[in-house]
């Protein structure tokens, strides 16, 4: 198939946004760790990930619309980011949870199941709340002088489009 007859695709993913108080926090927090290996991830990019679709065709972002639009939510989460790790085969250093709260992990779980019939992943991951601080990261975990005890409050979750390194909500459900 040509280039000029290819369907149109945008990269998208669910999320938890992040507060504009939290991005500073969090950044201030971060810069405090002096970190001198990787990428730092714009603070505007904060987010906590639901689920990763990957490239879809623009024609059926509609469709996952829709189906979304059927999935039971929680209401209001609390998300404690109180543990920073760093991950050495997707070499990102985040901010994870101790514990994650049952009501995320069923929505995580509700928008994969939503998800299935669009086929648009070939192997589910486990879901890992977490908050990617920096990216390109093959460090120890960084020493803090502050643990990292953060809380996520969110009523709402998104579908985001990814481009150019910056994130835009295309759409979003309460």
């Amino acid at each position: 198939m040509s280039d000029e007859t290819r369907e149109p695709l945008k990269r998208l993913f669910f999320a938890l946004g992040c507060a504009p108080e939290q991005r500073k926090a969090i950044a201030r927090w971060r810069s405090e760790l002096r970190l001198r290996h990787g990428k730092p991830v714009p603070s505007e990019n904060f987010h906590l990930t639901l689920l990763f679709l990957g490239a879809v065709e623009v024609a059926k972002i509609g469709e996952i619309c829709s189906a979304v639009s059927l999935v039971q939510t929680p209401g209001a989460l609390r998300v404690a980011l109180d543990r920073v790790d760093a991950w050495r085969r997707a070499g990102a250093l985040v901010l994870a949870c101790e514990q994650p709260p049952p009501a995320l992990l069923r929505l995580a779980y509700a928008l994969e199941q939503a998800m299935l019939p669009f086929g648009l992943e070939e192997a589910p991951r486990e879901f890992r709340p977490h908050l990617t601080l920096m990216r390109e990261f093959r460090e120890p975990v960084p020493e803090s002088a502050t643990p990292p005890e953060f809380f996520l409050r969110a009523d709402r979750f998104a579908l985001f489009e990814s481009h150019k390194g910056r994130y835009r909500a295309l759409a979003e459900w309460p």
